[in-house]
């Protein structure tokens, strides 16, 4: 219920203060309108209030609301009202000054008005009406939360791995990617061809020296026995081959490649000299005893192909690089941590 305290009239100037409660309990508040008819041509002013400002010592302005303007008689009268909202935290009886309206140059002041403010009633008789004691009540954390240090600890994850990567490649002074080629495994036979038509091709045995043409081809021969058979034929001589071939193979079939052999070595050792169709005869030996003893197609067991890493070693601009780039990615990294670490601190403080 509103209670009109006051209204002061001077000649053509009405000022009019009400206030909505004049009792209220600690930290409520109240309102006063203030209101001023004046003709409409004469200039008005209200006080110069703002909020925080001290109506009296222990009431304080909360809120003002914007004037609210009418016209009246055709125009010729104005009423403009504006409201002050209060409030106070001392329980007491104070007491309002007036408040001063300058219209035309004129100072008009209201009436003065009274507040009294109480405190919150507590029945001590019946405490069991009231909560006790709440336990400690902690905010629940959310994923809008913890979204944003979850993606910065993910980047912080990335670039330690990404340092750590970095230092160990420039430690070992290895390149960062590596080119690994497969490589075809030929099978023994195979590749036994492919260097006796490479010695028919180059007509090794045509040349008056026969070391070399009898060097090439019974290291052929060796190599295919030592992958074919698997015994350290490189290592051993003709007669020792022979007879451990024998172990596996008739005396027969190895007839000719035991003469095969014996020739080679009195070419080496002895300064021989064969012929040319003697050579030819021995090419044809050595292929017919690879022919014979080759595996089947149902023996043949083909290996996975090996793989040929290939490593480009750094030059001196590119070292220095990567340096560059693994010191900015390592101040990067401390001051994101530093950062996730005071973000965390922050959000469970």
């Amino acid at each position: 219920m509103s209670i009109i305290l006051c209204e002061q009239m001077t000649a053509q100037v009405t000022v009019d203060v009400k206030i909505d409660s004049m009792d209220i309990l600690i930290g409520e508040q109240t309102g006063i309108t203030l209101e001023v008819s004046a003709d409409a041509n004469q200039p008005i002013v209200f006080p110069q209030l703002k909020i925080g400002d001290t109506l009296t010592a222990g009431v304080e302005l909360v809120e003002i609301t914007a004037p609210d303007t009418q016209l009246l008689n055709d125009g010729n009268r104005v009423l403009i009202s504006q409201k002050y909202h209060i409030t106070s935290f001392d329980s007491a009886f104070y007491y309002l000054p007036p408040f001063v309206i300058q219209v035309d140059s004129v100072n008009y002041p209201s009436k003065s008005l009274a507040l009294q403010v109480y405190n919150m009633p507590v029945d001590t008789l019946n405490l069991e009406q009231y909560f006790g004691f709440k336990d400690n009540m902690y905010p629940e954390f959310t994923w809008d939360d913890w979204q944003s240090l979850f993606y910065l600890s993910l980047l912080v994850l990335i670039l330690l791995l990404l340092s750590i990567f970095l230092y160990i490649r420039l430690r070992d002074n290895k390149p960062i990617i590596r080119i690994i080629k497969p490589t075809p495994q030929i099978l023994p036979h195979a590749q036994a061809m492919n260097e006796i038509n490479q010695i028919k091709q180059e007509k090794v045995w045509a040349k008056e020296d026969s070391k070399e043409y009898y060097t090439r081809l019974t290291a052929t021969l060796r190599t295919y026995i030592e992958k074919r058979f698997g015994f350290s034929a490189m290592e051993m001589t003709s007669t020792e081959i022979i007879d451990k071939l024998m172990e596996k193979q008739s005396k027969e079939q190895l007839n000719e490649l035991a003469s095969l052999f014996n020739t080679a070595d009195l070419v080496k050792f002895a300064k021989y000299n064969t012929m040319i169709n003697e050579n030819d005869m021995n090419l044809v030996n050595a292929i017919e005893f690879i022919n014979q003893t080759k595996l089947s197609e149902a023996d043949q067991v083909v290996e996975k192909p090996k793989t040929v890493t290939i490593e480009e070693k750094w030059n001196k601009s590119t070292l220095i690089t990567i340096r560059l780039i693994l010191a900015c990615i390592v101040i990067l990294f401390i001051c994101l941590l530093c950062t996730l670490i005071w973000q965390t601190y922050n959000l469970l403080a």
